[in-house]
């Protein structure tokens, strides 16, 4: 599992376009956004890793720069392991 937070800076004027934008692009969540600030998740999804959907978050016309805030990874097991019963 990996996640992490983004704070995103747009022009102003186009705040809402960009998180929209960032709705769009799969494993990218808005939580709020207001005045240039638009706060997202990212998480790793079975196409593409986190760090290539914040590297196309700069590629949305409006956004001036992306912040990593934030990063969690732990590896998850596989398969989960069976309990013998008696």
């Amino acid at each position: 599992m990996n996640i992490c937070g983004c704070l995103v800076l747009a022009m102003p004027e186009r705040t809402a376009e960009v998180a929209a934008a960032i709705s769009r692009v799969e494993g990218c969540e808005v939580h709020g956004h207001e005045n240039g600030r638009v706060v997202v998740t990212v998480e790793d999804t079975a196409d593409s890793q986190a760090s290539e959907q914040i590297m196309a978050l700069h590629q949305i016309p409006g956004v001036i720069t992306v912040t990593l805030t934030y990063h969690h990874f732990e590896e998850l097991d596989e398969a989960p392991t069976a309990t013998p019963t008696a």
